[in-house]
């Protein structure tokens, strides 16, 4: 038997889940506790965990114990990703994978990406409006996808690479029109694989990614660039199976696809901008440029209050003992991000924007990697979860450096669906002001 749950039928279900998610989960676990069932589609239900100790058996378990669920999660992913995504495989295809992609996420090449990522800020702070009313989520996109694909091809400074940034903001304005939106929660991914206008923005995309990959692989090897892509050929090379068309596509769609952070930025500021005093210290101690330890309080504290997922999937393999309950084999299993974040007994005060909380305890118990989970966890975890934080902390204190915001409205902006995420309602609208240069433009 599964824990109880919400009675109405599932198509309402699916409404509830679609148009208001944060409160349709606030409403259940008022009535039904930490653990409790949703059924959003017919036949899939799935069992949300909000107790640690359900969420730490779940990601301590065997990986052979569970599959992946992202697809249920957001039903855009696999038709979106692809199914060799490593967000997507099975074990133990997805270990495999996993272990050729996390060199670029480490040791000397993680340190090499922040001069990186300060230069793409600093690029698109200098044409910004001044004085204007602007969104700030799609500069943020703007810099997520320049960073990444300089992550994953290294150079990128060139006409086709022009053309597929053209093609990628076609694609996510697409996927972000809210009626699309509605209809792929209610219908899930077979309604999008088989959408006429999702095979036009998605195709296009596919191959300039992969005449990019053919036009570098031409290049003599002293001309290749170091980035991402050329590590995963390495990787697959050594292992002697050289990486597929197929294989290269799911993979670079799923690093291009990098929604999240440009999310997690715009919240950052929106939060920022309703607490001048906080907004204060953090510029203090960036432009002091001798610790960055609030720095990483702002970020971790927006990622708790406004995690980009609200759930994290998984599929048992095996039956599971959770919450007093014996969890059946093929049930979808979903520590929830969301409400984990606003447990008052982990974080006291738990809808404040208290970054401080994440300097020392402020009360309650202790925070770890099973009450934080804004990238998972386990074997799951999200590979790029430091990429993402190191991103973050480069823009904000360019930012800081160089420009300051006031918000265009005094009301705090409220959550809403995007196609992978969950956005400030307004975008972010803000207007900037130069902080060391004049005129129309910021440099």
């Amino acid at each position: 038997m599964l824990p109880p749950g919400p009675t109405m039928p599932t198509a309402l279900q699916a409404v509830g889940w679609a148009q208001r998610p944060f409160a349709f989960m606030e409403r259940a676990q008022r009535r039904y506790g930490d653990i409790f069932t949703l059924r959003i589609r017919r036949g899939h239900p799935w069992v949300l965990l909000c107790d640690p100790e359900d969420v730490k058996r779940v990601f301590t378990a065997p990986a052979e114990a569970m599959r992946p669920g992202a697809g249920e999660a957001n039903p855009l992913l696999g038709p979106l990703l692809g199914p060799r995504s490593v967000m997507l495989l099975d074990e133990p295809d997805h270990m495999r994978n996993r272990k050729f992609m996390l060199p670029s996420f480490h040791g000397d090449r993680m340190r090499g990406y922040g001069e990186m990522m300060v230069e793409v800020a600093s690029r698109e702070i200098a044409g910004w409006p001044v004085g204007e009313p602007f969104a700030l989520w799609p500069r943020m996109q703007s810099v997520s996808m320049e960073v990444v694909m300089r992550a994953v091809f290294g150079d990128t400074d060139s006409q086709e690479l022009d053309e597929l940034r053209t093609l990628l903001r076609r694609l996510t304005d697409w996927l972000n029109d809210p009626r699309r939106l509605t209809l792929l929660t209610t219908f899930g991914a077979r309604w999008l694989t088989r959408n006429a206008g999702f095979r036009e923005v998605i195709e296009p995309v596919e191959a300039a990614v992969l005449r990019e990959v053919a036009r570098r692989r031409a290049l003599p090897d002293d001309e290749r660039d170091e980035g991402i892509l050329a590590l995963l050929e390495q990787a697959y090379d050594e292992s002697g199976s050289p990486m597929t068309e197929l294989q290269l596509r799911d993979e670079l769609i799923t690093l291009l696809s990098d929604g999240p952070t440009a999310t997690s930025l715009a919240w950052v500021f929106e939060r920022l901008l309703r607490h001048p005093d906080k907004l204060a210290r953090l510029r203090e101690e960036v432009l002091a440029g001798n610790d960055d330890a609030y720095t990483d309080a702002v970020v971790k504290e927006t990622l708790r209050l406004c995690p980009a997922v609200p759930l994290v999937m998984r599929k048992l393999v095996q039956p599971m003992e959770l919450g007093g309950y014996t969890i059946p084999a093929g049930t979808t299993v979903a520590p929830c991000v969301y409400l984990m974040h606003q447990r008052e007994d982990i974080y006291p005060q738990p809808r404040t924007f208290l970054p401080e909380r994440f300097l020392e305890q402020q009360g309650g118990r202790a925070i770890n990697t099973y009450t934080w989970i804004p990238f998972g966890g386990g074997v799951r975890r999200c590979v790029a979860a430091s990429f993402a934080q190191m991103e973050m902390k480069s823009v904000i204190q360019t930012m800081l450096r160089q420009v300051d915001l006031r918000p265009v409205s005094a009301r705090s902006e409220r959550a809403t669906r995007s196609s992978i995420a969950f956005v400030p309602d307004q975008s972010g609208q803000v207007i900037a002001t130069p902080r060391v240069h004049a005129g129309k433009a910021l440099a």
